[in-house]
């Protein structure tokens, strides 16, 4: 690796200073897992890194008076698979990180970081999208606030500018909401995924209401699932239904070819873990939100 400068301020406001928007070699670093390896390998040479973990602000997670729960972004995903607020608040989440790449990992990544680096692959953005979560961001402009659907611009983009920071990922309160998030692995359970689908609805025992697919992995960036949801309706949420669901997600989804599959092999996996996933959440698999 080539030199460069690495700065740690004590405060947001410092560390937004910090950065340019201007320039693409100067960035945010967080836990590091992605961009170190970025550097290692020559993609990325930065001239300077702004490192976030003396920011102890970002750290904290705690419940709102709306019932939201708020996660600093620099809350370690390892904290937050053991947050006892997280798991009562929304136990998908719990779940997901459990098989979330390799505790190594989680002990160092953070929640700010995932979202920010845009990686398709990345497991949590389409649980976070499902459960109807925003960031809150800081910039010199002031601070702004971002549905996690509407963050990803493109494969490894987002709509962040240079110059501005995620500060916080609020999970607003669930209610009777029901959710359940499911991956496909061409190898180890906590390898990249072929697939992730996450989804969430409104259940009454029999029939289901505001559903939400969102699928990942298969695609340039995660993507949500209208047509999906439509054809699940919001009747009784039988087998035929689900497996309609099913069928207009896999027609409804542009599917890319990569490492782990081809776009037609991904297209078939979204028919069935569609199904599968909507099955989990209403609890016919013993797996519920």
């Amino acid at each position: 690796m080539i030199p460069f400068e690495l700065a740690e301020p004590a405060s947001l406001a410092e560390a937004i200073k910090l950065l340019d928007p201007e320039d693409s070699s100067v960035r945010p670093i967080a836990g590091g897992t992605a961009l170190m390896l970025m550097m290692k390998a020559g993609v990325f040479r930065p001239a300077r890194l702004v490192s976030l973990r003396a920011i102890k602000a970002l750290t904290a997670v705690e419940t709102r008076p709306d019932g939201a729960l708020a996660i600093g972004a620099m809350t370690p995903l390892s904290v937050l698979e053991r947050s006892a607020a997280m798991r009562v608040h929304a136990p998908v989440v719990t779940r997901t990180l459990r098989t979330l790449s390799n505790v190594r990992v989680r002990n160092v990544a953070t929640i700010g970081g995932h979202l920010a680096h845009a990686d398709p692959h990345m497991d949590l953005p389409p649980v976070l999208i499902a459960l109807g979560a925003h960031i809150a961001v800081a910039g010199p402009a002031g601070e702004r606030t971002i549905p996690v659907e509407n963050l990803f611009a493109g494969y490894f983009e987002t709509v962040l500018r240079r110059d501005e920071l995620i500060t916080a990922v609020v999970v607003p309160a669930q209610g009777s909401r029901r959710a359940a998030y499911l991956k496909c692995t061409t190898r180890a359970v906590h390898d990249w995924p072929a697939l992730g689908v996450a989804v969430s609805l409104d259940h009454d025992g029999a029939s289901g209401r505001a559903a939400k697919i969102v699928i990942s992995a298969a695609t340039e960036k995660p993507v949500r699932l209208p047509g999906a949801e439509a054809a699940l309706g919001s009747g009784d949420l039988d087998d035929a239904a689900l497996r309609r669901a099913g069928d207009a997600a896999a027609a409804e989804a542009e599917t890319i070819s990569d490492g782990q599959g081809s776009a037609a092999y991904k297209r078939q996996l979204v028919r069935v873990y569609v199904r599968r996933a909507l099955s989990a959440a209403l609890d016919r698999t013993g797996v519920r939100n």
